[in-house]
């Protein structure tokens, strides 16, 4: 890892650093390796230790980079690709669906989930809490709303919230025939409850991705979905021609 003149270069000091260790991540370091301390650091490129922060957290903030307590900074892996994409209409529960449920609720959605769905105002849902994680690592939380419209043979089971409840209220969702789906994605800040579930501070920026699931045209269920902007990048079809990632190399168009 080289030095670099910072005094003239006209974008603030951290941003320009924050480039050239990148640079240096990608050519002279493996994942998984362990940076030198921010002291050397530090002394190594003739910065402050608060500008090297700044470099270093916006390398964490697009995912280049891990702190891991009692380790140090490492590289961080490639980030996973997450297909969101309407080409393929599994539904909730799926085989193919990679979400665990660990709890069920009923709950007053928001109001533009209401309007989605097109439940009155102060009606309740069903609300499914759903984890989808890789390698031990949390990767999104979900927060499923299904309307008692759409799963009309659950008010005859007994069954207490929690697990158990998520995994009928899904059994039921698979009894439609599902047609399509739309799906919206944008930029958000991490919530209190997906934070703690997603191992990350309130407030981090994360990706959202709501979901409509159609049956005869006729809305069903909507998925709210917040994926950690750290851990993954979100592809658009099997060819993944647009892709979102904080890295430009990584983004294109065809």
């Amino acid at each position: 890892m080289g030095t670099t003149h910072l005094e003239t270069v006209p974008e603030p000091k951290y941003w320009h650093l924050k480039n050239v260790i990148g640079e240096a991540l990608d050519s002279d370091f493996a994942v998984g390796e362990i940076l030198p301390n921010e002291r050397e650091l530090a002394a190594r490129f003739g910065v402050a230790r608060a500008t090297l922060r700044q470099a270093l957290e916006q390398l964490e903030l697009e995912g280049r980079l891990q702190r891991r307590r009692g380790v140090g900074t490492t590289v961080a892996p490639p980030r996973l690709g997450v297909d969101v994409s309407t080409n393929q209409h599994t539904g909730p529960g799926a085989p193919q669906d990679a979400w665990q449920a660990f709890d069920c609720d009923k709950v007053v959605p928001p109001a533009a989930v209401s309007r989605a769905l097109g439940t009155a105002a102060g009606e309740e849902t069903y609300a499914l809490r759903r984890l989808r994680g890789t390698h031990g690592q949390p990767l999104a939380a979900e927060l499923l709303y299904v309307p008692a419209a759409s799963v009309p043979e659950l008010s005859a089971i007994d069954v207490p919230s929690g697990a158990a409840r998520a995994r009928c209220v899904l059994r039921e969702l698979q009894r439609l025939d599902l047609d399509g789906q739309d799906r919206a994605v944008e930029l958000g800040s991490a919530r209190a409850d997906d934070a703690r579930e997603l191992d990350r501070l309130p407030g981090s920026p994360v990706l959202m991705v709501t979901t409509r699931y159609l049956c005869q045209g006729r809305t069903v269920a909507v998925s709210v979905a917040t994926y950690r902007a750290d851990t993954c990048k979100l592809t658009f079809g099997d060819s993944g021609d647009v892709r979102i990632s904080h890295h430009s190399e990584e983004r294109r168009a065809s």
